[in-house]
């Protein structure tokens, strides 16, 4: 029997492009298949430039801790591709197994009958097709590029849609106007149902939000800086909105970014309907909340036993200009807190920004190691990401793979344990956590 490999490389030659984004093919194979779409539990849908993962990681986290069973979707993988579709159960979902994830592909594609589809849409119909098909309580969808036009835009209904923080990437399919890009995500929202907006980093971004909202009639329009608030106060995070406040542990994710996506989180399940949990709820999950590849502190599997005794080992997949400012505010913070002279192992992809990347790290970062990234052929020659983080200011030097730069490390000598971080691509991130031996759980 084919494996789900196999299959999702079959599904390759289906469509001349890997991304076309259009509604009507996955719009006409979910018709096909008996409409599973309108069979979901009742959908958060979640879209927005960063945060998305991290925001949908806490939800589930205090959805969980309230004892119910929530499905997620997301993407993009990082080391294997069950990794995007969970399954609720009571007390805490799981992967998809192999002999569900091989049924429901080879239902699509027998379905599909070798009509033009591109793989994101035939591999979302098939878990689409899952969700609808085995009970829960909630579906956390997210967004795979975009929101109007993306392929996760079939939900009629949802119980709220939620768009976090707006940036510049996927220039290629979005353009370069925030104004833009944060119209293509507002194609999420939907007429009737409540729009949460995480607080934004951008004016024109944040208006354009507001007013694709109200155009749509969506309701209630949940604005965060206006309709909620989240800060820290004593080492706390108080969340506080028209229905109270709530007085939380500090986040389990690191960085003060994911305060936003903490507060905006809680807005939406509050704008949803569950509103009624108990605070316990709220605290339970902000503190079990795990979103692999982001600001993750590797401790144990191989890596860490490569670098040089005492050192920091953390990796990121942040690749976008926005999400590198996060980044060097985290590392900022952390040198506040113990004084480790800061190292980037990094690999880009072609069709990223890397000069607005690593323009964040500058009088932050001691050097650049650039490495590049196996089996990518959009990955940048770490030469040329050498050469454009040298170009912003940065010390560079190169190394064919991420094990031999955290090598290299051994070759200085240094006043305190270097603090690393490996980051610039989400592929990069996959690769590091299968080299490690830690993959997603």
């Amino acid at each position: 029997m084919d494996s789900s490999d196999a299959l999702i490389a079959r599904f390759l030659g289906l469509h001349p492009k890997a991304i076309d984004l259009s509604l009507g093919r996955i719009q006409r194979l979910l018709g096909e298949l008996g409409h599973p779409e309108r069979r979901l539990p009742p959908t958060i849908h979640v879209a927005g430039t960063n945060g998305k993962g991290s925001t949908i990681a806490f939800m589930r986290a205090i959805l969980e801790s309230a004892g119910l069973a929530v499905h997620v979707y997301t993407s993009p993988h990082l080391v294997r591709f069950h990794e995007r579709i969970r399954l609720g159960r009571i007390g805490g979902g799981q992967y998809v197994e192999e002999d569900r994830l091989v049924e429901a592909l080879r239902r699509c594609e027998a379905v599909n009958a070798g009509q033009l589809i591109t793989v994101f849409e035939i591999t979302t119909a098939a878990a689409i097709l899952l969700f609808s098909e085995e009970p829960a309580d909630v579906l956390l969808l997210e967004v795979g590029l975009g929101g109007r036009f993306d392929t996760t835009n079939v939900i009629d209904n949802p119980v709220a849609a939620v768009v976090t923080s707006i940036g510049q990437d996927h220039a290629e399919f979005l353009g370069t106007s925030l104004a833009g890009i944060a119209r293509e995500k507002a194609g999420i929202f939907k007429r009737g149902c409540p729009a949460i907006i995480a607080t934004q980093d951008y004016r024109e971004a944040d208006e354009a939000l507001c007013a694709e909202a109200e155009r749509v009639g969506a309701t209630p329009i949940v604005v965060g800086g206006q309709d909620f608030s989240v800060h820290e106060e004593g080492g706390r995070l108080v969340y506080q909105d028209e229905k109270g406040l709530l007085d939380l542990p500090l986040p389990k994710l690191i960085g003060r970014h994911q305060f936003i996506n903490a507060g905006t989180a809680i807005a939406a399940l509050r704008a949803a309907g569950f509103e009624k949990f108990e605070t316990s709820a709220f605290e339970a999950g902000l503190t079990r909340a795990e979103w692999p590849g982001r600001l993750q502190r590797l401790t144990k599997g191989r890596l860490p036993e490569i670098a040089p005794e005492g050192c920091e080992l953390w990796l990121d997949g942040g690749h976008n200009p926005d999400g590198g400012r996060v980044l060097a505010a985290a590392m900022a913070d952390q040198s506040e807190r113990s004084d480790a002279p800061l190292v980037i192992i990094a690999g880009m992809l072609g069709t990223k920004d890397s000069e607005a990347f690593f323009k964040n790290f500058l009088g932050l970062a001691r050097e650049v190691i650039a490495v590049p990234i196996a089996g990518q052929i959009a990955s940048r020659p770490a030469e040329e990401v050498a050469s454009i983080a040298q170009s912003v200011g940065l010390t560079t030097s190169i190394q064919p793979s991420v094990e031999s730069a955290l090598a290299s490390l051994h070759n200085h000598v240094w006043d305190h344990p270097p603090r690393v971080l490996i980051c610039g691509s989400l592929y990069l991130a996959g690769e590091v956590l299968a080299a490690n031996g830690t993959p997603p759980q």
